[in-house]
């Protein structure tokens, strides 16, 4: 079922309108009906099921139906992503927020490869969390997961203080620390994982997050690309949330 968002607090039996980009999507785009129903999340974060009454030149009308499933995830994850080459940091915030990462923060670490432009960065930003939004309302989440500017690794350590930092690390010994991981999520708050960018993480990064209290956890015995080991990650604790969330 389709899934957008508003800015205003949602009440069953309430009228919305939706404008913009997304009544256009909504009407032109998917070429939805009168009658049809979609999923509105309002500005709490609360999605409703709303069932489309009439269509304007400029606004869709819906009326509000009645509560929607949740689909977060227990734990607020964020993905501190090493920057990456080219537009892969699209991919991954696409992919990231299908699965269920909550925030993403774009990170510069040593063996970074690419810099980013600081006169570009603004459009670049907006353009990223354009990407979330979308993938946001793809994927039915009740949230739209937030892209944070470019920090350095010492401040994301510094921002993911009080949560359980996972370095998906190549040296890492065994899978049995990614179980635990696993085992934790429904009792873990925040979930903080930070991926290397093309280069890896240097020795120096690896002791500063294990000086953070970060848990070093293997992914199998194949190297994967940076833009594949965060949705990987992300994927896996989504299917194991899923599975002790239903039981």
């Amino acid at each position: 079922m389709y899934h957008f968002f508003t800015d205003g607090t949602l009440l069953e039996n309430a009228e919305i309108s939706i404008s913009g980009a997304d009544h256009n999507h909504i009407k032109n785009v998917l070429r939805m009906r009168t009658g049809d129903t979609v999923v509105v999340t309002g500005g709490d974060g609360s999605p409703f099921f709303c069932r489309i009454t009439s269509f304007e030149s400029a606004s869709t009308h819906l009326k509000v139906l009645g509560p929607a499933p949740e689909t977060e995830l227990s734990a607020e994850i964020t993905l501190y992503q090493g920057f990456p080459k080219g537009d892969k940091l699209e991919s991954i915030i696409q992919k990231s927020v299908e699965l269920g990462a909550a925030r993403i923060v774009p990170v510069l670490m040593e063996r970074c490869v690419a810099r980013p432009d600081p006169g570009k960065l603004a459009s670049r930003l907006k353009r990223w969390q354009s990407i979330a939004q979308s993938a946001a309302e793809q994927s039915g989440r009740s949230v739209v997961p937030e892209v944070f500017p470019v920090m350095t690794y010492r401040d994301a350590l510094t921002d993911a203080a009080g949560s359980l930092i996972v370095v998906p690390y190549e040296k890492a010994d065994g899978m049995d620390s990614l179980a635990e991981v696993a085992a934790n999520m429904g009792k873990t708050a925040r979930l903080s994982v930070f991926i290397g960018p093309e280069g890896g993480f240097s020795e120096n990064e690896i002791a500063m997050a294990r000086s953070a209290g970060a848990v070093e956890v293997s992914l199998g015995r194949r190297i994967l690309r940076t833009e594949t080991a965060g949705p990987a990650l992300i994927a896996f604790l989504m299917l194991t949330d899923e599975i002790n969330h239903r039981g």
